[in-house]
């Protein structure tokens, strides 16, 4: 395996709705540009420090949750800061650690997972019970990640990200970092949301040349690939409007082929395949 000229940081939270809102892009880098680059999400616990007197204020959160859903498509359901709090935020950061272990393609999938509970379900993905159901939902072995929850392996693991955060000044999340294979050279840093086309600047800036996209898959490739993806998202990789895509996802429908999943803001698929 040939390895990629690029690494790319993602320092993110699983709670900071900006994050989540970045998924769009990070598909749609992945899909167009991933042969040049490996993806390293990075917990960066800015949630669970610096925030520590927003978590007194359910309506502020709500509000900024609310806010981030209309600006950027991804629902951000707020209520959930009313309904059903999370209460520790830093259990949830842990689990992405502890599904970690299980491979990075696992503790990915979790990371989503948990996004997907927490953004759309109004599920507190601090409780046991709901961690566990994320688990099950992307196949972890759950004895392993059970006990991998309450290990020290975990929590050095959150320590050594928290710690990375700290080194590269990392300030405001969702931040990327871009890192060449030169050592000399430092990373470049993006921090906070960008227009898709911003990103690839950076990618070509970095690699110093310029790459042509690769094709996009199939649509249906594409839902059964990532499972269960927004009307935003697919609108974001295929650049079609939101219309188109609800047109496209609606035949879709009828043929089986996927599921609609009404959530608070737009709409989510559920591949069935």
């Amino acid at each position: 395996m040939l390895k990629k000229p690029l690494e790319i940081y993602v320092f993110v939270d699983p709670l900071c709705p900006e994050c989540w809102s970045l998924e769009p892009y990070l598909k749609k880098l992945s899909i167009e540009y991933g042969r040049f680059f490996t993806l390293r999400p990075i917990l960066s616990g800015q949630l669970t420090t610096l925030n520590k007197d927003k978590f007194d204020k359910p309506k502020q959160l709500k509000d900024i949750w609310e806010k981030t859903s209309s600006r950027t498509g991804m629902c951000c359901d707020g209520d959930i800061w009313i309904e059903n709090p999370i209460s520790f935020p830093w259990i949830a950061s842990i689990a992405v650690k502890a599904a970690e272990l299980q491979g990075k393609k696992a503790g990915r999938k979790f990371l989503r997972k948990m996004q997907e509970y927490a953004f759309l379900k109004k599920k507190d993905i601090s409780k046991e019970e709901v961690l566990l159901e994320c688990a099950e939902e992307i196949n972890l072995d759950l004895d392993e990640f059970k006990n991998d929850l309450y290990s020290n392996s975990a929590r050095k693991a959150l320590q050594c990200d928290l710690k990375l955060t700290k080194e590269m000044e990392v300030e405001y999340i969702p931040t990327m970092v871009f890192f060449n294979e030169s050592e000399e050279e430092e990373g470049l840093k993006l921090s906070g949301l960008y227009p898709y086309d911003i990103y690839v600047k950076v990618l070509k800036q970095m690699l110093q040349i310029t790459p042509t996209p690769a094709n996009k898959p199939e649509l249906e490739d594409f839902l059964s690939h990532y499972d269960f993806v927004g009307t935003t998202e697919i609108s974001v990789v295929y650049d079609w409007s939101l219309e188109k895509t609800e047109k496209e996802m609606k035949k879709l429908q009828l043929m089986q082929v996927v599921e609609k999943v009404p959530v608070k803001y737009g709409s989510f698929w559920k591949y069935v395949g």
